[in-house]
């Protein structure tokens, strides 16, 4: 019996300790005065009687009623029922201390307030209703002033009313006031009373949230109620735990939080609170609390917080049956002829059948727990673990999160606990989880059946919590209706404390009696039902018998190893090995092993042994992922068991050599094993022998998956389970005597004792390794981790064995010490849970250290006579062919090459033999890393593997965890793994014998060789003797140049002119080396000038240009580091330099030859002809102008060089001043690069500054910007169309859209016909094409551009504007005064500017330079801004390329495929934007006849690209091979690209990243050459070649960073070719075989001897055309030199290697290859290219042979091939419907790319992206795809419907319609022409005619208009109002300005970057404004001048935002806009 209630307390407002308007309370009565013994007083209650706070009231208020809930010390909970009521106070209102008193007899005024008072009784029963009842009827008899005394009450109800346990009858009484009350105890007690509280938190939060809360509560989240009704938080919290049932909460919890605790929200731990929603504000700063809204019944989950959610299979069951439950009506609610609906249950029985529904929730989510119990104790009491790891597996679901989580929290280890023991009192939900299985199978999710099971459930809660059927009226007094309102209500009277305690006293003792003679049946105990096991044991029947193959291989093989048949078990060896994979094989070894080790076979000899051992480690590697280490647990006693003698007295056992496993180093597993095994032997001891079968089970049915083989074959080996046995124990234990319970717990406890020693020496064999000098290699304790095979990934960082433990495992050079902690740790764990005395554990600690040192010793000994034993024979290490002058670092390290992510050499979905992994060894030389080896698949032993990249290639060197591989039959932990630009990937796991030492070794040595000091450290400068000085100065310049260095360098030296001041002179010792104004000499013994240009611009790795350190070249005032310049020397016999430089000894430079070439001038300005406009200009000879620039330059011939020296070079970054470098032919256009413009960055302002601080500042600027324009001015001059300007529109290009020449005839398209496009379209693909529209996007125009209409100028009244070109009269500001075109509309409000003509000279530049230029100094010119690809992009880009092409493990994500990854990378993208770019200028100067500059970054990266791809299109001598070079001699080498920054090649360049530049260049290119195969004399393996050699440091071309550099460094005018014929020299004079210095001339002796780079399709014919290629997607190929590989000579550009690998295959052969020959060719590892020659190369060679057969002298092949006649060229007249069309189609496409560059880089920012109105469409005439350029129309498809879009006329398939770019542009066109018409002439088809009238054949007009207004382009939004307001961020983010857009048909308020973004930044959803105000006062952080009363809050159920409009009047619009919207 307990008391009803334990204390009854009066709580009152304490006046006392009032202050400032907040008080307190206090205890007025609290009885009884002492404590309980068993149930202390708490202490704090005053603050849960008044959650809110004690404060008083000016009104009345009626009295409250709620329960909070207490806990105690010791985690009991106690509950606190109080009724607050108020009472009237009297305030006499104080004066202050400085106010004197009013005169006496004054009136006095009194206010008369309300305090709160509480009455409480505190209980430990849950008894609401009867709680509500008894405080009632106290108050009521003191509010009616009822004759009752309340002495009586209080003293019947704490001693008189006792409350029977559950399970009781029903109890009736009454506290003496005239009541009855009757109180009906549950049936059980372990199961919760909900009444109906479950059914009220479904109706307040809604079934997804509840099940979140659900999840939430579960896996330890932390949940806060918040509601306005105390009440309802207690009832919520009652709620959520009742449905956690059968777990049981063990957080912290309280319902109902004060005010004045709010800090407690803070704690670490989970919790579950309620907070009164007054406090709503202070909650939104919790961050990592599910917050949940009673009221309103909305739940906020934090961002960041992932809460694990259900199973999906459990979630959508439970979500199925609630839905059921709570709304009936829903499944029929479509039906047309409903049944019947069911009405839904009351609330009390809907409460119990929800309880129902998680009832069966947790039966399904545990179900099979029983299966994975572990006893290890019985006696005294049972001791039972849970084996979660088996438990997850056995389920399917151990990668859930959210079952990790619950078994790893306190709930479910309290649940084992309770739940775990066999034998005890058993409640409903035993019996639901032991059917659970077959109920779900039985209702197959049919809801009759649902209902009905949830319902019986339901019926059962519901009885026990109301097990009396028979109603009992009750009499409960209450006060009248309105008491609390009378205005004279008497105070709480004073209660008599000695009565109350007398009237105690006297219930108590009559409780007692009555007690005595009562008597209550308890239940009983029983047998827990067993239930269903975790796993289907039928399912893993089915995959034995699918396995049965595998197992009969396994056991052929394991029995020819133990018959010593090595040899046959070798054959099947590499099958087992794959097999192993499987787990029911992994199984199957286990058992076979442990069947020969009971057959006494456990000594073997010594290649019995590895083979063994082999087996163990594959299966335990394959086995690391599994939780449940089934394989770990079985092999475990077989490593003590297996061995060999090493020799007399030493044997080596099997545990020294499967040691690395990181299973032996996790504390779960040795846990969970030990208590296995002590289960089994706890069995034992109470099971008789003779219940033991004899007979033991056929293999294949012992063959399980999991460590509890024993537990799942109970029926086979065993009658009687552990846990049977324990229960029947545990049954008769009471029966049993004092002597044999104590004999039982004896041994019981001898058992775990005995265990904890047994296993204490399996740790120590396993822990300790063979050679303790080497330390232990898995230190990590996998605490609730999987045994992964990554180290790395488990637990990485931690030194400790857990976050708990005291003992330190992590120090290594102390192996014996870690062991004997992580033992000692363990036995601590498994003794204290176990049991075991506190003697046996000290005795087991003590003979740790003694055990461990003796097994440290025996170890010492074998590991001593393991190193004797004879190596197991391996295959001979293949040496590489060495190039000339190339030497061997490192010898070979013995390793595996392992397969990575590609498929050759796997032999899988591609074929072939299995090649890789291949057994070998990696060479490290002065150039290569090479691997050679051979297979290890024996099919395929008989090949060398060679994989090789150069060393500067690397890109990343790391280690990598391994999996098993076949064929390799050691355990290989850690792999290297060694990524080239070159694309190549070696993953190579050392042998063995490779120890760690020497694998650190490789891998210093491999970064050392990677990133030299100096580049003279390269293998290409072999032979180069070099000073420690020299090598100082090529060094990277100090990092720590910073700003207040630069200032130094400016402010200081401007200071330092002043008058006053002198120049300190500089001693020769530390001379600060300037650039010299005199001629650069470099004498024999080099001294060089001054360091190198590393040293002052690129070095350092910058994040996107360099354009903010400008170094001033001609400034003597340049301080640089103080070098002796007597110590700079170069000793070397092959840089030599000529004394001085002049332009004479220039004129041989490839770039000069092509200056002359192209007719640009001579250089000199006395040999230039008075009519030439060109010269080449000798003003940066001495580099001093620019030193990335080339010595010569070409210039207009009226530009001075002292204007370029003193003006035009600082107007550009790095002085990159303009230089022309091609000059088309017939139209006369330029084509000029140049860096980007000075801008105003922060380095620009402080430049600005310090001009501006001289007196000649302002003077000097307008030198500088009237010089740059007069140079712009040359070049315009010199433009044939700057001279001739016409009127024709600025994006005709000369009628643009005509895809055919005009009169002054432009060459023809010139491709060959058909052009080779990608995708292998027909003819009839480019032959039924029709010239499309542009499909103009809507942007807005930019200033001086007028609003364009059909690609033509507009018409107007009045002539254009007349361009003043005179400079002087602009600076005299006389400009032109004539009005633009446009008035009209400019007084409508549209926006209308002047018209844009075409230009003579366009300007490709940065969008941020060129807004700031002023167009209107620049006539005839026009800058276009675009955009380019910025460096550090491009580094990402191809780092995606290179894992995408060459990964490291094989793609296994359906979803991700190598096409995907190659278009996340955007490397096409990229590529795409070059040749678009190209094919704009080229069509410019083509069509147009224009001149363009490129302009972009510092005129070294992205402008080479575009230059060097833009001559390759228009002049074909660069399509040839020497073309080719002189190209990239041109643009590439003596412009200045930074070869060695961008490649890395020294150490100072390391940390900025390879930057693949040059081979984007070379990748657009070959996208020329796949369209144009015609077109070009080299083919696509020349390219390779050259991407190959840039970056591998062989040639000495591609190195440093400008002409400057290698002028200095001696090598610009090195040449290779001696006159006794031999190529290089060694340093020491001592000849090395030939070692080629230069790319070019390597080409060129191969290129003499074979037509390797000859592209035999290359017809000279047609070369005088003009490339313009598709630069779409569609048509861009992936380069095949990032994706192959040829393994059999390594790579394919080191043609000495290549010749060498191949030599012994070309031996046998007599002749040449005969057409009977056979020859078995892998496309895995042969080159396919190299091996099967085409026609042309194989007749050479035929006629080569044939010559050599007749004793000829053969000749050279290009001599034999220049002799054939080639074939009688078709006459130009003759071209088909179909070529012309593929012409017309390709020139109107490449049209339209330059047109959408031009107006996009015009319209800038400006432009709106707005989405497509697709509608369906019928094609009757030829139309393409405009996005992928497919045909929509065909002789097929007629009729074919598309989808076009309803404003622009964008035509797509359906398919790509998701793909397409949302720009609608607004463009009404009209496209619809017949075939017939298609075919005319494209003069005929459109035409743009000086009247601006769009001709159609025929005579037919058809109408096309454009509207580019900005406003047109938010047609599809509706924007009722928009403007500029600041927005205050998120948390400590300050103010920013956003462009506002409130939507009110989206419901959005959405803010943008500016007015100009298309991409909104994010959006207010409208729906969840809950206030919008004015802003009381203005907020902190705002920007100044912030008008106070133009702040506003809108206030959202997320968060609240500060808004700040111009001013209150605009803040007011704002408000009243938004508010007309909700």
């Amino acid at each position: 019996m307990t008391r009803l209630a334990d204390y009854f307390v009066v709580v009152g407002y304490d006046h006392d300790k009032e202050r400032s308007g907040s008080g307190s309370g206090k205890i007025i009565h609290r009885f009884p005065e002492k404590d309980w013994d068993d149930v202390p007083f708490h202490q704090g209650l005053e603050l849960f009687c008044q959650p809110g706070g004690w404060d008083l009231s000016s009104q009345r208020t009626q009295p409250s009623f709620f329960v909070s809930v207490l806990t105690d010390i010791e985690a009991d909970r106690h509950y606190c029922a109080c009724l607050t009521f108020h009472e009237t106070v009297s305030m006499t209102p104080k004066k202050p201390d400085d106010v004197e008193t009013e005169e006496e007899g004054g009136l006095v005024h009194h206010t008369l307030m309300f305090a709160p008072k509480s009455i409480a009784l505190i209980s430990r029963l849950d008894y609401f209703e009867t709680f509500r009842n008894c405080l009632g009827i106290i108050y009521t008899v003191y509010i009616e002033s009822m004759n009752v005394q309340l002495e009586s009450i209080i003293g019947n109800l704490l001693g008189s009313v006792h409350i029977p346990p559950p399970g009781g009858p029903q109890v009736r009484f009454s506290v003496g006031a005239g009541d009855r009350q009757s109180l009906q105890p549950p049936l059980n007690g372990a199961i919760p009373v909900s009444r109906n509280t479950v059914a009220m938190l479904f109706q307040q939060l809604g079934i997804h949230n509840v099940l979140c809360l659900f999840c939430a509560a579960l896996t330890d989240n932390k949940i806060l109620f918040h509601s306005s009704s105390y009440s309802r938080l207690t009832d919520a919290s009652t709620a959520l735990l009742a449905i956690l049932f059968p777990l049981k909460y063990s957080y912290v919890y309280i319902p109902v939080l004060p005010n004045a605790l709010m800090e407690v929200l803070s704690t670490p731990t989970p919790f579950i609170m309620g907070v009164h929603s007054s406090n709503k504000s202070e909650i939104q700063e919790l961050l990592d609390v599910v917050v949940a809204d009673l009221d309103s019944g909305y739940l906020s989950i934090p961002e960041h917080l992932n809460l694990p959610m259900l199973p999906d299979h459990i979630y959508n069951r439970a979500h199925q049956e609630l839905t059921l439950v709570l709304s009936p009506d829903l499944q029929n609610a479509d039906c047309a002829f409903p049944p019947p609906t069911p009405s839904p249950s009351l609330q009390p029985m809907l409460d119990k059948e929800i309880r129902a529904i998680f009832m069966r929730l947790f039966a399904e989510l545990f179900m099979g727990y029983r299966s994975c119990l572990t006893i290890i104790r019985i006696h005294p009491e049972p001791v039972i673990t849970f084996h979660k790891g088996l438990f997850l597996f056995e389920r399917g679901l151990s990668g859930d999160d959210f079952l990790q989580k619950v078994l790893g929290g306190m709930s479910f280890q309290t649940f084992v606990q309770e739940r775990g023991p066999p034998f005890r009192i058993c409640d409903m939900f035993d019996e639901i989880s032991a059917n659970i299985q077959e109920t779900l199978l039985q209702e197959g999710r049919k809801a009759e059946r649902i209902i009905k099971n949830v319902q019986d459930i339901a019926r059962h809660l519901f009885i026990n919590e109301n097990p009396n059927p028979q109603p009992y009226s009750q009499k409960i007094p209450k006060p009248c209706d309105g008491a609390f309102t009378r205005i004279h209500i008497p105070t709480f009277p004073r209660i008599d404390c000695v009565r109350v305690q007398e009237v105690i006293d006297d219930g108590v003792k009559k409780a007692s009696m009555k007690a005595q003679l009562q008597t209550i049946r308890q239940p009983k105990s029983q047998f827990v039902p067993y239930g269903p096991p975790a796993g289907n044991i039928t399912a893993q029947r089915n995959i034995i018998n699918n396995n049965a193959r595998r197992l009969e291989v396994l056991r052929t093989c394991v029995n020819s190893i133990f018959e010593n048949k090595i040899l046959d078990a070798r054959k099947t060896f590499p099958a087992v090995l794959r097999s192993l994979k499987s787990r029911v094989v992994r199984n199957a070894l286990t058992r076979e092993l442990s069947t020969h080790a009971h057959q006494n076979r456990a000594m073997l000899e010594s290649q019995q042994f590895d083979l063994i051992v082999r087996l163990m480690n594959c299966a335990l590697q394959e086995d690391a992922c599994s939780e449940e280490h089934a394989v770990a647990t079985a092999l475990l006693p077989l490593t003590a068991s297996f061995c060999r003698k090493l020799c007399t007295g030493v044997i080596q056992f099997a545990y020294t050599c499967v040691q690395d496993h990181p299973v032996w180093a996790s504390m779960q597993f040795w846990q969970a094993t030990f208590y296995s095994d002590v289960e089994k032997n706890i069995r034992a001891l109470y099971l008789p022998p003779d219940e033991l079968k004899a007979d033991k089970p056929d293999l294949n049915e012992a063959f399980t998956a999991s460590p509890d083989v024993v537990r799942r074959t109970q029926g086979l080996l065993y009658d009687k389970s552990a846990l049977e046995i324990a229960a029947e124990q545990i049954r008769i234990w009471p029966a049993q005597s004092e002597e044999e319970r104590n004999e039982m717990i004896s041994n019981e406890e001898s058992t775990v004792f005995s265990q904890a020693i047994h296993y204490a020496n399996r740790m120590v064999y396993m822990r300790v390794p063979l050679d303790i000098s080497k330390g232990i290699k898995n230190v990590f304790s996998h605490e609730g981790e999987s045994g992964s095979s990554n180290i790395s990934q488990s637990i990485g960082g931690s030194d400790s064995l857990d976050g708990e433990s005291g003992f330190e495992e992590g120090d290594s050079s102390d192996p014996a010490g870690s062991v004997i902690r992580f033992i000692s740790k363990f036995v601590d764990k498994v003794c204290s849970e176990g049991g075991v005395t506190a003697e046996h554990q000290k005795s087991l600690h003590q003979m740790i250290p003694g055990v461990v040192a003796m097994h440290i010793e025996t170890l010492e000994a074998v590991n001593k006579e393991s190193k004797r034993l004879p190596p197991i024979k391996k295959p001979k290490i293949l040496k590489p062919a060495l190039l000339p002058g190339e030497e061997l670092v490192l010898a070979g390290l013995r390793g595996y090459l392992l397969p990575d992510g590609r498929e050759e050499g796997t032999g899988g979905n591609l074929g072939g033999p299995q090649l890789l992994p291949a057994e070998g060894a990696v060479f490290l030389t002065t150039y290569r890393v090479v691997f050679k080896g051979t297979p290890c698949d024996i099919q395929a032993c008989e090949q060398v593997v060679i994989r090789s990249f150069p060393i500067t290639a690397l890109t990343k060197e790391k280690k990598v965890s391994i999996s098993n591989t076949p064929h390799i039959e050691q355990y290989l932990s850690e792999a290297v793994q060694l990524r080239a630009c070159t694309f190549q990937l070696m993953r190579i796991a050392f042998d063995e014998e490779v120890n760690q030492e020497k694998i650190e070794h490789f891998r210093k040595t491999v970064n050392r060789y990677r990133y030299p000091p100096s580049v003279f450290s390269m293998f290409a400068f072999n032979g180069v003797t070099t000073t420690n000085t020299m090598l100082q100065t090529h060094k990277q310049k100090d990092k720590t140049a910073t700003l207040r260095k630069f200032a130094s360098r400016t402010f200081l030296r401007g200071s330092s002119r002043k008058p006053g001041l002198k120049n300190k002179q500089m001693s020769r010792k530390g001379q600060k080396y300037v650039l010299p104004g005199e001629p650069l000499a470099v004498p024999r013994r080099a001294t060089l000038p001054k360091p190198p240009l590393q040293d002052l611009t690129d070095s350092r790795p910058n994040s996107l240009y360099e354009e903010d350190d400008i170094i001033l070249w001609n400034d003597i005032n340049i301080v640089y580091a103080t070098v002796d310049e007597s110590e700079i020397e170069i000793q070397t016999s092959t840089l030599k330099a000529s004394d001085t430089l002049s332009a004479d000894k220039l004129m041989d430079r490839p770039y000069v030859q092509d200056y002359q070439r192209l007719g640009l001038g001579s250089p000199g300005s006395t040999r230039q002809k008075s009519t030439e406009p060109f010269r080449i200009s000798e003003v940066n000879l001495h580099y001093n102008v620019c030193r990335s620039y080339p010595a010569l330059v070409v210039v207009p011939s009226t530009v001075a060089d002292e204007s370029i020296r003193k003006s035009l070079g600082k107007c550009h970054r790095q002085s990159r001043f303009p230089a022309i470098t091609w000059r088309h032919p017939r139209t006369k256009a330029l084509l000029l690069r140049c860096s980007g413009f000075h801008g105003k960055g922060v380095m620009g302002m402080m430049k600005s500054q310090v001009v501006q601080n001289t007196s000649t500042g302002t003077s000097t600027e307008t030198t500088r910007s009237i010089e740059q324009e007069k140079y712009f001015q040359s070049i315009v001059a010199n433009t044939p169309v700057g001279s001739h300007h016409n009127t024709d529109s600025l994006v005709s290009l000369n009628s643009v859209l005509t895809p055919t020449s005009e009169a002054t005839g432009s060459p023809p398209q010139g491709s060959e016909s058909p052009r080779k496009v990608g995708g292998g379209s027909s003819a009839i693909y480019r032959a039924m094409t029709g010239i499309r529209g542009s499909g103009g996007k809507g942007m807005n125009s930019f200033r001086g551009l007028t609003k364009w209409g059909s690609l033509r100028t507009t018409p107007s009244s009045g002539p254009p504007s007349t361009l003043n070109t005179d400079v002087g009269a602009r600076l005299a500001h006389k400009t032109g005064g004539q009005q633009p075109e446009g008035g009209q509309d400019a007084k409508d409000g549209a926006v209308m500017p002047t018209s844009a003509h075409k230009a003579a000279l366009y300007v490709f530049g940065e969008k941020s330079q060129m807004k700031a230029i002023k167009t209107e100094n620049f006539p005839k010119c026009d800058f276009i801004p675009c955009d380019f690809n910025e460096v550090r992009h491009v580094k990402a880009s191809f780092k995606k390329l290179m894992r995408a092409c060459v990964s490291s493990a094989p793609l296994t994500d359906p979803e991700v495929s190598f096409h995907k990854l190659v278009e996340d990378t955007e490397w096409l993208l990229q590529i795409q934007n070059i040749m678009q770019l190209a094919g704009a200028a080229v069509d410019l100067m083509d069509i147009q006849g224009s001149s363009v500059m490129i302009s972009m970054e510092d005129g070294s990266d992205f402008t080479s690209q575009v230059v060097a791809l833009t001559q390759v299109l228009l002049d074909p001598y660069y399509r040839t091979i020497d073309g080719f070079r002189v190209l990239v001699e041109k643009e590439w080498l003596a412009f200045g690209h930074k070869f060695t920054h961008r490649c890395n090649h020294t150490a100072a360049h390391q940390g900025s990243g390879f930057a693949p530049i040059f081979l984007q260049f070379l990748d657009a290119v070959h996208q020329v050459v796949n369209q144009f195969p015609l077109s070009f004399e080299f083919n696509q393996y020349f390219l390779k070649f050259i991407a190959y050699h840039y970056c591998s440091a062989r040639f000495r071309n591609f190195f440093f960073d400008s002409e400057c550099e290698r002028f200095e460094y001696g090598t610009l005018f090195e040449d290779s070719r001696t006159k006794s014929g031999k190529i290089g020299e060694r340093g020491d004079g001592t000849s090395k075989g030939i070692q080629i210095k230069s790319l070019w001339d390597y080409i060129d002796s191969i290129h003499l001897k074979t037509p390797l780079f000859y592209n035999f399709l290359y017809a000279p014919s047609i070369r005088d055309c003009v490339l313009r290629p598709y630069s779409d997607i569609a048509n861009l190929r992936i380069w095949d030199y990032y994706i192959n590989e040829d393994l059999r000579t390594g790579s394919t550009y080191d043609r000495e290697v290549v010749t060498k690998a191949t030599e012994p295959n070309e031996e046998n052969e007599e002749g040449p290859l005969l057409p009977t020959d056979r020859r078995i060719i892998n496309g895995c590892y042969d080159n396919i290219q190299e091996a099967q020659l085409d026609m042309f190369r194989w007749l050479l060679e035929e006629m080569s042979h044939l010559e050599t057969d007749l004793c000829h002298f053969p000749m050279k092949w290009k001599f034999v091939w220049e002799k054939l006649e080639s074939p009688m060229e078709l006459q130009s007249t003759r071209t088909t419907a179909a070529s012309e069309m593929v012409k017309q189609h390709g020139t109107s496409l490449h049209k339209k790319t330059t047109i959408e560059i031009l107006t996009k880089g015009k319209e800038g920012s400006k432009s709106q992206t707005q989405p497509h109105h697709f509608e369906t469409h019928s094609y009757v005439t030829p139309t393409y795809c405009d996005y992928c350029q497919h045909l929509l129309w065909g002789l097929v498809k007629q009729g074919y419907k598309g989808m076009k879009c309803s404003e622009c006329g964008y035509n797509c398939h359906d398919k790509c319609q998701n793909l397409v770019p949302k720009q609608c542009g607004k463009v009404k066109i009209s496209r619809e022409s017949s075939f017939r018409q298609s075919q005319t002439s494209m003069e005929d088809v459109i035409r743009v005619t000086p009247q601006s009238t769009p001709m159609i054949s025929g005579g037919q007009t058809t109408p096309t208009y454009y509207d580019h207004s900005w406003q047109s382009a938010q047609v599809s939004e509706t924007r009722t109002h928009e403007g500029y307001l600041w927005k205050r961020g998120a948390l400590l983010k300050g103010w920013k300005q956003r462009w506002f857009v409130l939507d009110s048909t989206k419901h959005q308020l959405r803010y943008y970057e500016s007015k100009e973004d298309t991409h909104c930044k994010g959006f207010i959803d409208l729906s969840e404004i809950e206030s919008l105000q004015l802003s009381a006062v203005a907020l902190p952080g705002a920007p100044k001048k912030a008008e106070e009363k133009a702040f506003f809050d809108l206030k959202t159920i997320r968060r609240v935002y500060n808004f700040l409009a111009d001013s209150k009047d605009h803040a007011d619009e704002w408000i009243n806009k938004i508010q007309e919207c909700l």
